[in-house]
């Protein structure tokens, strides 16, 4: 399996590139619209053509980059029920979806959009904003809903093995990657807090309305386009 970690400076989002060697078929999972280029300039220079895109959710931050690479590449767009209609695969708890023989099993993590998913391969898991390392998605928009992230996190997330590498779709500190484990132990909003205690903590962060919601959200409801597609 080829594996890596891209970041966009200006959302804080990571993408992920997962290609198997000897099919050639790879995945972009979160992909960012001014990263285009980027994207696929690395898919060929590993010598891989790419057959899907994953979203985790409709993003706030930023605009996807799902409808301009399938316009590029023709990959299938694969995105959580309820979320993108335009995605060529809209997946819910307990599909799978395979990249070439990479098995991608589907992950209801609602809470913070109701939309939300993530996704387990092996022994790692792409769990959006739903879980990052020490902290996690906000709440307060989309949906969300503090409790319903809670059962998300400890009924399905902190059910997987301790060693279960998790790769979150933002960081903010200079973290690339945590595991189940950690989160368990360290994660200040979730180690020991009871669903309670979660969601008083999630009502007091007072968080600034994401400057791009406007733009991204409708946008991301169409794959990243605000025109159809004539391709």
């Amino acid at each position: 399996m080829l594996f890596r970690q891209l970041f966009d400076s200006e959302s804080s989002t990571y993408t992920y590139l997962v290609g198997d060697a000897s099919t050639r078929q790879a995945v972009l999972i979160d992909p960012v619209l001014e990263q285009v280029e980027r994207d696929l300039k690395l898919v060929g220079e590993l010598g891989l053509v790419l057959s899907h895109v994953f979203d985790t959710h409709v993003h706030a931050d930023h605009v996807t980059a799902s409808g301009t690479l399938r316009e590029r590449t023709r990959c299938q767009v694969v995105a959580g029920a309820g979320g993108a209609e335009c995605a060529d695969l809209q997946v819910r708890h307990g599909d799978t979806v395979h990249v070439g023989p990479c098995a991608f099993q589907v992950l209801a993590t609602p809470g913070h959009t109701d939309d939300s998913v993530s996704y387990l391969l092996g022994d790692r898991v792409f769990t959006g904003d739903a879980l990052m390392v020490r902290g996690n998605g906000r709440t307060d928009f989309q949906n969300g809903s503090a409790g319903q992230l809670y059962d998300s996190i400890t009924r399905v997330l902190f059910q997987l093995p301790d060693a279960t590498l998790v790769y979150p779709g933002h960081d903010y500190h200079g973290h690339t990657s945590t595991s189940i484990g950690e989160e368990k132990r360290h994660n200040p909003r979730l180690a020991g807090k009871s669903r309670e205690e979660f969601i008083r903590v999630m009502a007091g962060l007072n968080l600034p309305r994401p400057r791009k919601i406007d733009v991204a959200v409708p946008a991301n409801r169409a794959c990243g386009r605000t025109q159809p597609s004539e391709a």
